[in-house]
């Protein structure tokens, strides 16, 4: 349970394991085992009102696994968990995270949940995405990017674009600028992310100061960019 001014957030799995192979994660180092039922998501949301005596009024799709590749659940669980004969959570206070799986955004657009959608975008060109998430062979940022504009266009909400930073690979002033023209015009906000290294897989964190200055570029260029709070890093949990 994380607690914040505007309410309690909880961050639940999706899946055992992950297929989708990014490089700095560690939720995908045994691969899939099987997706989780809409009941086992919703029973993570239930464990932890119990345990804590605390009601939780966000949920963020942001554990393990990919989303997208358990649309038919995640979607289910979504609705369940917001109608008012359940918990009665908010869409809006709903955030999906997906490495990019193209047809899932545009198939989650015709659903008219009024969710957030968040993108684990990592870089801000294909060659180095490639390098860092596998799945950049399918779908390049381009296609990425036209999905959310139609996302957004459709949803009227506004896109969070996930960068986690890694000391010498993705953190530059270079890189930052690459990033803001990328996203110039769109209505989106960048969450920036220290790292969590994770011992055999890519990487190390990007230093406080580069970090700042990252973010400093970014709202340069009139893109909305904040830090995230570190949390995790004692289980391997997050990017950072």
């Amino acid at each position: 349970l994380m607690k914040y001014h505007h309410g309690n957030s909880v961050c639940i799995s999706t899946q055992v394991g992950c297929r989708m192979g990014c490089r700095f994660c560690a939720s995908t180092v045994g691969g899939l085992n099987r997706s989780l039922t809409t009941g086992e998501m919703l029973e993570q949301i239930y464990e932890v009102q119990r345990i804590t005596g605390e009601r939780v009024s966000n949920v963020i799709l942001m554990g393990i696994g990919e989303p997208l590749d358990n649309y038919e659940n995640v979607v289910r669980f979504i609705r369940m968990i917001s109608d008012e004969r359940g918990l009665h959570i908010s869409q809006r206070n709903i955030t999906l995270s997906t490495c990019g799986l193209v047809d899932g955004i545009y198939r989650l657009m015709k659903e008219d949940l009024t969710i957030t959608l968040a993108i684990s975008l990592h870089a801000p060109n294909d060659v180095l995405r490639r390098e860092m998430m596998p799945v950049a062979n399918r779908y390049s940022i381009a296609e990425i990017l036209k999905a959310c504009r139609e996302y957004v266009d459709h949803t009227g909400r506004r896109v969070t674009f996930e960068y986690s930073l890694v000391d010498g690979t993705n953190d530059s002033a270079e890189h930052a600028e690459e990033l803001a023209a990328l996203l110039h015009g769109l209505n989106c906000h960048v969450n920036l992310i220290p790292l969590n290294p994770v011992e055999g897989r890519m990487g190390e964190r990007s230093k406080r100061t580069k970090v700042l200055e990252f973010q400093k570029i970014l709202e340069s260029r009139h893109i909305t960019a904040t830090i995230r709070r570190e949390m995790g890093s004692d289980i391997d949990a997050a990017c950072g």
